[in-house]
């Protein structure tokens, strides 16, 4: 079966580049009984992969089970998993199969397996080394053989790094990556989706078929969509019964649309041309922006005191010469002075000034290069830590995180 082929029997709809390489390397890799991991943001479609993979494969006859490793909770998870005897924990009160028993012979998929817990991990490597697994509260070894699917829309080097999965699992998880492009990536696949999900509604609820001006596909076009597919067919779905009018323009898409405030997310703009762009700060981002502000006004003040002090010690006057060595001092110690954006903060002292008791100076804020300097700091002043850096910020830990990265600090 080829590419076009599983699209249309699994109802994958779109042509864009990063999905037809995701359908053909699902069907290349299902013949054989190689572990695949399943990469991308929640509601992209992860789910529908792991259905390819084992209705293309040898074991398409046996057992398919799908685990949503995110919703069973840490101390169930084994007994889940790998079953148990009676009697190995309160209310165990007679002896369950796990999931890797029942799917002997087929294929299981774990979805969000990166929620799994630490010792989770270290029986589901188990499992996938030598099909070896013990029930809980048994000390019986049994035999497995079953093909896992994983998929996560975690990153998992952030989670290595934070020694939050193993990396031994990691590596005998991902023998075949499959990367899912977010919605955003998929532009001109959007419309198409749309337009599949109003008329599956339409003829659901009969009722005519919604159809958008050039407008409303534009701010369609245009929005992030942080729920990807899922949002936009549930979208979908709410215009199609709740808008009488069946002509669709972009301030009715506009109102179905929530306002994304997260750090380097656009946001629909509401506008004369219906466009969407820009950017916003989350609140803690706004936060530390502030700090920063508060900060460098307080510095520039401290700096302009100085020379004030220096010109009236110097009976009003002030050389070319002694401005260069200012200028030239504050600037070296200053991390303010190249920015990668090409902005800088450089107070210039002017000599020759009329009124020797005015300093004028010049200035340009570089927001980015002072958050750094703010988060250096705090990190210096806490010795490294993390948790106490983020709290003298005023920030959330994980918004900590994600800066120095994106920044590259080095602690």
């Amino acid at each position: 079966m080829n590419t076009q082929d599983l699209k249309q029997k699994f109802g994958i709809i779109g042509n864009n580049a990063l999905l037809e390489r995701a359908v053909d390397i699902a069907r290349q890799v299902a013949p054989t009984d190689l572990n695949v991991v399943i990469n991308g943001e929640s509601g992209t479609g992860k789910e529908v992969f792991p259905q390819i993979i084992h209705q293309n494969s040898a074991r398409k006859h046996g057992p398919y089970i799908a685990v949503n490793c995110g919703a069973i909770p840490e101390g169930t998870i084994d007994s889940e998993l790998f079953g148990h005897e009676k009697g190995a924990f309160t209310g165990a009160t007679e002896a369950r199969k796990g999931y890797f028993e029942v799917a002997n012979g087929g294929t299981i998929f774990l979805d969000e397996v990166g929620e799994l817990p630490l010792a989770t991990q270290a029986r589901l490597l188990r499992v996938l080394e030598s099909g070896e697994y013990i029930k809980v509260g048994s000390s019986k070894v049994l035999k497995t053989d079953v093909r896992v699917v994983a998929a996560t829309n975690i990153n998992f080097y952030q989670a290595l790094e934070k020694e939050k999965f193993r990396p031994d699992l990691y590596y005998r998880l991902n023998t075949v990556p499959i990367y899912l492009p977010p919605l955003r990536e998929r532009k001109d696949d959007i419309h198409l989706l749309f337009r599949k999900f109003t008329n599956d509604f339409a003829a659901k609820y009969r009722m005519p078929v919604i159809k958008l001006n050039a407008d409303a596909e534009q701010v369609l076009i245009n929005y992030f969509w942080p729920g990807n597919v899922r949002q936009l067919k549930n979208i979908a779905e709410q215009i199609s019964i709740i808008e009488k009018n069946r002509e669709i323009n972009a301030d009715t898409i506009l109102k179905y649309l929530p306002q994304y405030t997260s750090n380097n997310v656009p946001t629909v703009l509401r506008n004369d041309n219906f466009s969407s762009g820009g950017s916003s700060f989350e609140n803690a981002d706004k936060e530390i922006i502030f700090k920063v502000m508060r900060d460098t006004r307080a510095e520039l003040n401290d700096l302009k005191k100085v020379v004030y002090d220096l010109v009236t010690a110097a009976s009003g006057k002030i050389s070319k010469d002694d401005v260069q060595i200012i200028n030239r001092i504050y600037n070296s110690g200053s991390d303010l002075s190249n920015d990668a954006n090409g902005m800088s903060f450089t107070p210039v002292i002017q000599s020759g000034n009329s009124n020797p008791h005015v300093i004028e100076v010049e200035e340009t804020l570089s927001l980015q290069d002072k958050e750094i300097d703010m988060i250096k700091k705090a990190l210096r002043k806490h010795k490294g830590k993390r948790k106490y850096a983020a709290k003298e910020l005023g920030i959330s830990e994980r918004t900590l995180y994600r800066k120095i990265n994106e920044y590259k600090i080095e602690e």
